[in-house]
């Protein structure tokens, strides 16, 4: 303390940063010094619960998880073996469809839908677990391997012991002498689930293996992640309580229809059995000396919509979710601005996707599940053991982003690739396929196009040739056939009583 004081008293001597000094405008403005650590194990299972409530129960809580996971995952981020051998890949992106559908443990949804699911933890707690389950071959999976999703509550935050030999458990995570994770000490039922029969409190050690960590750390040395919510918590819940006041407020004024005045005190008007109704087109005859006024009804006010958008802009900000996406108010802003926007958003969910989703989540299943799929027989990779990483290279697609003019943003792509300026495989793989996939598919359809006499190309379209030729195959997409010499073209050509515009003078034309 006493050196607080003196560190603050040589920082009111030498001044030059404002933001350090302790005046009168930041004189309540109390930092803390506690690394985030200390802050998430004090704070963190508090937010989190929080969270959970305003996704449950806050319209626009929900619908920005919603906003956050459908941009982040899509349809999925799905994986593009680079095996140079073209028989090899097609056979291991087969193997792979097939086990997405059994991905998941308990049999809700498939691989993207583990992504996804994980996304929207990621935005509502900050962190989420996988573990890798292998199975036995009994169990009849096109590869021995499940997926089982565990929330941030399954680890123990105040778990935190040494180990001998050096080692230490954090928060639940168990680290060697030389800081590496090796293991999670996981509640073997969720502290909140009354409906588990399991013993509360009791964990046990995986191994660290066996468990992926999802979390985005936005400080070094960060271990455990800390919800999206967390600065726009108080803003959401105080709207929330706001909106609720005003709903009231209309509503206890709107019970009132008339009120109804005696003369005076000394000539009552007799108590009614059943209260006054108001029917449309009523006459209401009075005593004399009766008078009938009806309330004034408050209104919101001029200011409620302004402080509304503000607040919600505000808690957009908060969130890292553009105002639309977050309100569903599409009416507010041009086309310019709202560009500028989700092109910004969509420069943080790429980050995302590729340095926490992709990286943390989908790399480890992939490689995991490969090496599981030359074990087990599921696949034949000669020479695997010996270059696993080059079987293992891969490139993952996420789900691509149109536009609300999907036919400009078609054109200029075009544009680019007739330019040189991009390859037809970098924009196949930005719509999230695989372009030796794309390409095999389109032979087919061409080849079966062809043996029952269709041609569904535009025409003048890049895949077309020269008179409608295909590109590369070096046949007419019509008949084989020249229209100019063929009398067929011109259904009128043999007619002598035709009178074709070709027979007139050419000023009659």
């Amino acid at each position: 303390m006493a050196f607080d004081g003196i560190r603050q008293r040589l920082g009111a001597i030498i001044g030059g940063f404002d933001a350090a000094q302790s005046h009168r405008r930041l004189r309540g403005f109390r930092a803390s010094r506690a690394h985030v650590n200390t802050l998430i194990a004090g704070a963190g299972e508090t937010i989190t619960a929080r969270a959970r409530w305003l996704a449950r129960n806050n319209g626009y809580a929900s619908g920005a998880v919603e906003a956050f996971a459908s941009n982040v995952v899509g349809d999925g981020i799905k994986p593009s073996s680079s095996i140079a051998n073209a028989a090899q890949k097609e056979a291991l992106q087969k193997l792979w469809l097939a086990w997405t559908d059994e991905a998941d443990a308990e049999g809700l949804t498939d691989f993207y839908g583990l992504q996804r699911r994980a996304a929207r933890e990621l935005f509502l707690a900050g962190e989420v677990f996988l573990r890798l389950r292998p199975r036995r071959p009994e169990d009849g999976l096109s590869v021995p391997l499940q997926l089982q999703m565990l929330p941030s509550e399954m680890l123990p935050m105040d778990l935190n012991r040494e180990l001998p030999g050096g080692g230490t458990i954090r928060q639940g995570i168990e680290f060697d002498r030389i800081g590496r994770r090796v293991a999670y000490h996981l509640l073997r039922r969720h502290p909140g689930d009354m409906t588990d029969p399991g013993l509360v409190g009791e964990t046990v050690r995986v191994s660290a293996n066996d468990i992926i960590h999802v979390l985005d750390p936005v400080e070094a040395g960060q271990l455990r992640g800390v919800s999206r919510f967390a600065p726009a918590i108080v803003k959401l819940f105080t709207l929330d309580l706001y909106d609720d006041a005003e709903l009231e407020r209309k509503k206890t004024a709107a019970m009132f229809a008339m009120f109804i005045t005696s003369p005076a005190p000394e000539t009552p008007l007799e108590p009614v059995e059943e209260d006054l109704e108001v029917e449309p087109g009523q006459v209401v005859r009075l005593d004399p000396g009766e008078d009938v006024s009806t309330p004034a009804t408050p209104d919101s006010g001029a200011t409620y919509e302004p402080f509304q958008y503000r607040t919600l802009l505000q808690i957009a900000a908060a969130l890292g979710i553009p105002y639309p996406y977050l309100t569903g108010d599409a009416a507010r802003g041009n086309f310019s601005n709202t560009r500028v926007a989700l092109l910004d958003f969509r420069r943080r969910v790429s980050a995302i996707q590729h340095s926490v989703i992709v990286h943390q989540l989908c790399r480890p299943v992939w490689q995991r599940w490969l090496d599981l799929a030359v074990l087990s027989g599921a696949i034949d990779l000669p020479g695997y053991d010996r270059d696993r990483r080059s079987f293992q290279a891969v490139s993952w697609l996420p789900t691509r982003w149109d536009w609300v003019d999907p036919m400009k943003d078609a054109s200029a792509e075009i544009l680019q690739i007739e330019a040189g300026l991009k390859s037809r495989s970098q924009a196949i793989s930005e719509r999230g396929y695989d372009a030796e996939q794309v390409d095999r598919e389109i032979a087919a359809e061409r080849k079966r196009e062809a043996a029952l006499g269709l041609d569904f190309r535009r025409p003048g379209s890049p895949a077309q040739g020269p008179k409608g030729e295909a590109a590369g195959d070096g046949t007419d997409a019509s008949d084989g056939k020249d229209d100019d010499d063929d009398p067929a073209a011109d259904p009128d050509a043999d007619d002598p009583d035709d009178d074709d515009d070709d027979a007139k003078p050419k000023e009659d034309r």
